[in-house]
C-alpha cells in the first residue's frame, strides 16, 4: 500500500507539471469514466472517475474515490462525519486493469469541450491535485466522486450541467436511490435506515440524482451544458472479465424483515406465558433492552454529536435511545421497580404516538423497524399489567 501510494504521488507531481503547460488543452482529451456497481458495500452504486490523455501520451486516471483504512481513527472519524478522501492521478491501464479484472464494466464518455473551456478544466485538476488541496471532506451524497466532476466541468465552463435520469427513477429520494441499488444486501440498508433521518428523503432533482455513479451512465447522453451535448460521440465500453457485481438476493429467511418477524413471534409467546403465571421473564427484557440501549447510544451520536448532516433529525430516537439501559440495569433491583415501571408505561405512550405521528415525520422507515417496535411495546405493556395486577393481588390479600 505504502509503495502504490508512493507512485501515485510520483503520477501526481507528474500530472501537476504537465497541466500547467499553456498549449496543453490543445490536444489534450478528457473523458468522463464510469464504472459498474461492485460487491463491496461502498461500491455498490459505481464509481466514478476523468481519464486524461496529454499530448505526450501519457494516458492518467484522476480518482477522487481514494481513501485510507488505516489512517488514524478511521472508523470514529466515518462515523462523526469527518471523512476525509483524496484525488489522486495515475497511469489509466492500472485504473481500468482493476475493475475490470474485479468483472465490473467500464464506459467512457468523451467530454466534449473547446481548448478555453478544457484549459480551464485541465487548471483545476492540477490545483485539486497539489499536496495542500487534494484532500477533501467527503460527503456521501453531496460530495463524492461523482458529484465532484460534474462541479469542475461547471466550473469550467461557467454553466450549469443539465441532466435526464431514467424514468424509473421518477420521486426518488436519495434514500430511494439507495435502496435501489443495496436491495440484495438489505442489512446494509437496514443500517442506513436506522442511522440517517429525514434529511435524505425529500424528493432530489436530476441534478441530485447523480450522486449515483452507475446512474450517468444512463444520464450522460442526455446531459448539456451552455446548450450544448456535454459529452460526444459514442461511448467506449470495457467490459469486465468474468463475473462481477453485486451478490445475488438475501434469502428471505434470513433478511431483516423476517429476523424482526421471529423476534416479534418470541416476544408474543414470552408476552402470553408471563401474563399466565403472573412473573416477569427478566432475561428477555435485558437481552432486548441492551441491544436497544447500544443501538440508542450509536444513534445518539449520530444524531448530537456527527456533523453528517443526512443524520439528524432522526425520529427513531424516540424509540433507540440510551435511556433504554434502565430496563437492563433496574430491573432485578426490587428498589427500582417503581423506576423501571415509570420507564415502561413512558415507553409505550412514546412508541404509540411515533406510530401514529410517523406519516408526519416525513422520514421513511426501513419495513423492518416495525415488528421490532411491536416487540417494544409488548414487552412494555406485560411489564406494566404484571406489576399492576402484582399490587391489586397485594391489596386484596392485605
Amino acid at each position: 500500500m505504502k509503495r502504490f501510494f508512493l507512485a501515485l504521488s510520483f503520477c501526481l507531481c507528474a500530472l501537476c507539471c504537465v497541466f500547467a503547460a499553456p498549449a496543453v488543452s490543445d490536444s489534450a482529451r478528457v473523458s468522463f469514466v464510469i464504472c459498474s456497481p461492485g460487491s463491496n458495500v461502498y461500491e455498490l452504486e459505481g464509481h466514478a472517475a476523468m481519464r486524461v490523455v496529454l499530448p505526450d501520451g501519457r494516458d492518467l486516471a484522476v480518482n477522487y474515490g481514494i481513501f485510507d483504512f488505516d489512517s488514524p481513527n478511521f472508523i470514529y472519524r466515518f462515523v462523526k462525519g469527518e471523512t476525509d478522501y483524496m484525488v489522486a492521478a495515475y497511469p489509466f491501464s492500472i485504473f481500468l486493469e482493476s475493475y475490470v479484472r474485479d468483472g465490473r464494466e467500464v464506459v467512457e464518455y468523451p467530454i466534449a469541450l473547446d481548448a478555453g473551456e478544457t484549459s480551464a478544466l485541465l487548471e483545476l485538476l492540477s490545483r485539486n491535485l497539489m499536496p495542500d488541496k487534494r484532500v477533501y471532506r467527503y460527503n456521501y451524497v453531496k460530495d463524492n466522486c461523482s458529484t465532484r466532476l460534474f462541479g469542475l466541468v461547471e466550473d469550467a465552463v461557467g454553466d450549469t450541467v443539465a441532466m435526464q435520469a431514467p424514468g424509473y427513477t421518477d420521486g426518488w429520494s436519495f434514500r430511494d436511490a439507495m435502496r435501489h441499488y443495496h436491495r440484495n444486501y438489505p442489512w446494509y440498508q437496514f443500517g442506513i435506515d436506522l442511522a440517517l433521518g429525514s434529511g435524505i428523503d425529500y424528493p432530489i432533482s436530476e441534478h441530485e440524482k447523480a450522486f449515483a455513479p452507475h446512474l450517468l451512465i444512463d444520464m450522460l447522453p442526455t446531459a448539456r451544458i451552455a446548450g450544448q451535448s456535454l459529452v460526444a460521440d459514442s461511448p467506449v465500453r470495457y467490459a469486465g472479465r468474468g463475473t462481477g457485481g453485486p451478490q445475488g438476493p438475501t434469502p428471505w429467511p434470513l433478511t431483516p424483515m423476517a429476523v424482526s418477524l421471529y423476534i416479534l413471534a418470541g416476544v408474543i409467546l414470552c408476552a402470553v406465558a408471563d401474563i399466565r403465571r403472573r412473573r416477569v421473564s427478566r432475561w428477555v427484557d435485558i437481552i432486548f433492552m441492551s441491544v436497544a440501549g447500544l443501538a440508542g447510544c450509536l444513534l445518539a451520536f449520530l444524531v448530537f454529536i456527527s456533523v453528517h448532516e443526512a443524520t439528524s433529525p432522526n425520529w427513531l430516537i424516540v424509540w433507540l435511545n440510551p435511556l433504554c439501559f434502565i430496563v437492563p440495569a433496574c430491573v432485578y433491583i426490587k428498589k427500582c421497580v417503581r423506576l423501571v415501571l415509570l420507564y415502561e408505561i413512558v415507553n409505550f405512550v412514546a412508541l404509540f404516538l411515533l406510530c401514529m405521528l410517523w406519516p408526519f415525520t416525513g422520514q421513511s422507515a426501513n419495513e423492518a423497524f416495525w415488528p421490532l417496535i411491536a416487540a417494544d411495546m409488548i414487552l412494555s405493556a406485560r411489564y406494566i399489567y404484571i406489576i399492576y395486577a402484582s399490587c391489586a393481588k397485594k391489596q386484596i390479600q392485605a
